[in-house]
């Protein structure tokens, strides 16, 4: 399964931003990773042979600069994963600044939305190209992340209006909804004891957390010609968790038998 042309990944630089890169260059791709963090982009540019350009995705000026450079310096991009993003922890409404919330939307939501448009309109333009955004599972349920949430669920939003938008320009918009997923972040809550990694797997039907390595592939199969019929969809990838929180009422999962 290969993956052609440019593929630029937002947030590229850590995580399941990385998972990806490192699965499209295997894949084929000639991969460019966009980030804030320029040290970490550049080493991991270096190390599989990809390009790396800096830029905060939510600044609409320093984007659009970003993405005529890409075009003009490395080709015409045929996939754009949206990975950028930022966390917030779990706080009551009284509770959460709205500096923060303004951040996560800022990012979450407006980062998403502007790559779309930035790189999605050349798309356009050639009648051909991929998108796939990076959602979250808890787009998809009541979970207590006031601002994350309801921004991870309009990139959901996004998506659908944007692959019937497109759709008939030949440019497929899909979306991807990570579950907990072994992160640097995650694990670095996890060893502060911020996070209990048991009851996060606990809560899984497969019993265990997701690695970034398997929602890369999951976003690859998305890019790639085998999912040419595939458009406006959101890809749950989370072991399970959806299928399985509601049996709680029930007393929870049950032993194997």
């Amino acid at each position: 399964m290969r993956v052609e042309g440019v593929a630029v990944v937002t947030g590229g630089a850590s995580g399941i931003g990385e998972a990806c890169c490192r699965e499209l260059t295997a894949r084929g791709a000639r991969v460019v990773a966009l980030d804030r963090d320029a040290a970490k982009a550049q080493a991991l540019a270096q190390e599989i042979g990809a390009r790396a350009y800096v830029v905060d995705v939510a600044d609409e000026e320093a984007l659009a600069r970003v993405a005529a450079r890409v075009e003009a310096e490395v080709g015409p991009v045929a996939t754009l994963v949206n990975c950028a993003g930022v966390l917030q922890p779990p706080l009551r409404p009284s509770e959460l600044p709205m500096a923060l919330y303004d951040e996560v939307v800022r990012i979450d939501q407006r980062g998403t939305y502007l790559a779309c448009v930035l790189f999605g309109r050349r798309m356009v333009e050639r009648r051909a190209g991929a998108i796939v955004n990076i959602a979250s599972i808890t787009a998809m349920r009541s979970v207590p992340l006031h601002a994350y949430a309801p921004a991870k669920a309009a990139v959901v939003a996004t998506t659908e209006c944007l692959a019937a938008e497109w759709g008939p320009a030949g440019v497929r918009v899909n979306v991807v909804s990570p579950g907990f997923t072994r992160t640097p972040a995650l694990q670095a809550a996890i060893d502060k004891g911020e996070r209990d990694a048991t009851a996060l797997a606990r809560t899984a039907a497969l019993g265990r957390m997701v690695e970034p390595a398997e929602v890369a592939q999951a976003v690859a199969f998305l890019c790639s010609p085998l999912a040419a019929a595939i458009t406006g969809v959101n890809l749950p990838v989370e072991c399970g968790w959806l299928a399985a929180t509601s049996w709680a009422s029930h007393g929870g999962l049950r032993a194997p038998a």
